[in-house]
């Protein structure tokens, strides 16, 4: 994800939060339902792709996890590999913490969706943290700061676009995505 498309979805939830902001001056105050909206959005967005991209990886079967689209491009396996170490990095940071689970070393299946779930697993740590009030703390990510919500909002995106990619790889292989399965 580029830096235009991280302030482009920074910019979606500061205009959420003043529209929200603006309609409950009209309204009577609910007892602390609203009272972490952008945060609350933010969790739910992330549960669905920590949904989705752990049953993609457990649908897919091991022999298509050395699958590449196109020779140029990495395989099922690394992309599952990329995504678990990217989300690492960034939640990590937002816990506080300097964990890795250098995915990108494995190759087998279940070695590969492990390193997932626990890639979900340091991340539910910093989603459950998450609250409106700390969203906009800066944190530290190699010489640049960014806001808690900024770093955890990229994440979601990049989770988001490469489930996509990885979603034509298992159509590829006559494997329904699980955000196309009937439910």
């Amino acid at each position: 994800m580029n830096r235009y498309s991280t302030i482009i979805l920074a910019a979606v939830f500061v205009i959420a939060a003043s529209a929200t902001a603006f309609a409950q001056q009209s309204q009577p105050a609910a007892p602390t339902q609203n009272a972490n909206l952008m945060s609350a959005e933010l969790k739910a967005m992330y549960n669905n792709i920590k949904n989705n991209h752990i049953k993609m990886a457990e649908k897919m079967p091991e022999e298509n996890y050395s699958f590449k689209a196109t020779p140029d491009v990495r395989t099922f396996g690394q992309l599952v590999a990329h995504v678990a170490d990217a989300q690492v990095r960034t939640c990590s940071a937002v816990n506080g913490e300097q964990k890795a689970v250098n995915a990108g070393s494995k190759t087998t299946k279940a070695d590969l969706v492990a390193a997932l779930k626990e890639s979900y697993a340091i991340c539910d740590k910093a989603f459950d943290s998450l609250t409106d009030a700390k969203a906009g703390e800066m944190i530290t990510v190699g010489q640049r700061q960014r806001s808690r919500l900024g770093l955890l909002a990229g994440m979601v995106s990049h989770s988001n676009e490469e489930y996509g990619y990885m979603a034509v790889y298992l159509r590829l292989k006559g494997v329904v995505p699980p955000s196309s399965e009937r439910r």
